[in-house]
């Protein structure tokens, strides 16, 4: 790594599941889009193939004219190779393929629950984080062994459990989980204000939020734009279209129409009015929290739509897409196809410039709590604002939670903690008792028995 002139040059990232075709392809775009860094990727994933493949086009689009970040990419064999050196590690994984995923999602609706996700919490967030804290157990030893000083991002879920694992395993690991989630909310929040404040054009980035919480349930107690008070606004949508919706068009401005779900969920308005902080999560992930009946009883699609604002995803959607991705390499291979250089709206890259000193801002991550929620236990991955500067992440102090709304996030807390030792001792006995406290597991014994061992047997995991 060498900087001169606020240019730094001969970075080295490595990328674990560098193979990627959606997030890999977002870090390569934002790389090449940013005049201040260079250096060299490398690719490691368990498909060989695939990361050469990005790897080709990685370099294709860093010769193109447009690209103003120059940065050679290399597919790695080893994730030795990769990682040492580096200055910078993301992890990005599939821990598993989408068979097991089928599992996690799909085999709890024969006892009646259904998951809008299933990667976090709940019965398939559970079996999934089972299967990828161990890999994420030999993560982090590669790091410490190869990469000692390197920040690690991580972007896999069950974001909350990767990162801790991460900790748990290495202590003096600099790691942190990036989450666009909150993002999404502070767009909602700019065309909030310009429906009812007047202001239009506003970045996201411009809007001030104190957030807190844990990943995908996390809260915004705080929001302003120059002195204008959010939270007010928030209030009058609430009240003018809990009943109708509103969205934002692609080009960010704001428009009115009814009958569109998307730009606010009606599920945000309703948390807000429970609770009185403004949700921050998409609907789909912030529902998996809560008992199961609140707001996954509806299982038809056009009845959740409607009345919630959300849809389930269905790994055959996953599928589909994943093959639609497939052909798009193969295209840009051939030629005959090529990557659109454009900004992706994720903060790595931002992040990886704050770190080296050529930016200094606020955003929102998930990180070691010391303190910054006071009333969540030390240690826990908590999501909340930090500063980021030169060689040093510092959280920023975001207040406690309201008392009803900290019974949820500490019972997932500990339940997390649970999982985690589970995990890491591959202990299934230990992660059924997690399983059966989590709250969308609303189900006899027996039965939850039979469908943690299914999901076992489903997965490739040991049985009870």
């Amino acid at each position: 790594m060498h900087m001169q002139n606020e240019h730094v040059s001969e970075l080295k990232i490595a990328y674990i599941g560098g193979g990627s075709r959606n997030w890999a392809r977002k870090l390569m775009c934002d790389l090449a889009l940013e005049p201040q860094l260079s250096g060299v990727v490398s690719l490691y994933d368990i498909d060989g193939g695939a990361a050469g493949h990005n790897a080709q086009i990685g370099n294709t689009i860093t010769d193109s004219n447009e690209a103003v970040g120059k940065w050679r990419y290399e597919a790695a064999t080893t994730m030795e190779e990769a990682l040492t050196g580096a200055d910078f590690v993301i992890l990005s994984i599939l821990p598993g393929t989408f068979k097991e995923m089928a599992v996690d999602v799909h085999a709890p609706e024969k006892y009646g629950i259904y998951q809008s996700v299933g990667d976090t919490v709940g019965p398939g967030g559970i079996l999934r984080a089972l299967r990828t804290i161990p890999l994420y157990v030999n993560f982090a030893r590669q790091i410490e062994r190869y990469c000692p000083t390197a920040w690690v991002i991580n972007y896999t879920n069950p974001m909350t459990l990767c990162t801790r694992t991460l900790y748990e395993i290495f202590p003096g690991i600099k790691a942190f989980g990036c989450c666009h989630e909150v993002f999404s909310t502070q767009e909602e929040l700019s065309a909030i204000l310009e429906i009812f404040g007047g202001v239009s054009g506003v970045e996201r980035y411009e809007i001030e939020t104190n957030v807190k919480g844990i990943n995908h349930f996390t809260w915004i107690d705080q929001a302003s734009y120059r002195g204008i008070d959010l939270f007010e606004l928030y209030r009058e949508a609430a009240q003018k279209f809990d009943a109708e919706g509103y969205r934002a068009s692609k080009e960010g401005r704001a428009t009115r129409h009814y009958g569109d779900w998307r730009w606010p969920k009606p599920l945000h308005f309703e948390l807000f009015g429970r609770y009185g902080l403004i949700p921050a999560a998409g609907a789909r992930h912030m529902v998996e929290f809560m008992p199961h009946d609140w707001y996954m009883n509806q299982t038809d699609p056009v009845t959740l739509k409607n009345k919630w604002g959300f849809e389930l995803t269905t790994v055959h959607s996953r599928i589909e897409y994943q093959d639609k991705q497939i052909e798009e390499t193969e295209r840009i291979i051939a030629g005959t196809d090529r990557v659109e250089l454009k900004p992706s709206k994720e903060e790595g890259v931002r992040i990886i410039k704050g770190l080296l000193g050529l930016e200094t801002f606020v955003t929102n991550i998930n990180f070691p709590n010391r303190g910054q929620l006071p009333d969540i236990p030390e240690g826990a991955i908590v999501e909340s604002n930090a500063l980021i500067q030169a060689g040093r992440i510092t959280p920023v102090h975001a207040g406690e939670l309201p008392l009803d709304l900290l019974n949820w996030v500490v019972r997932h807390v500990y339940n997390q903690e649970l999982v985690l030792k589970a995990g890491i001792s591959q202990d299934y006995a230990l992660g059924y008792k997690a399983f059966v406290n989590d709250p969308l597991v609303a189900m006899d014994l027996k039965s939850s028995k039979a469908l943690y061992e299914e999901m076992l047997e489903g997965t490739g995991l040991f049985r009870l």
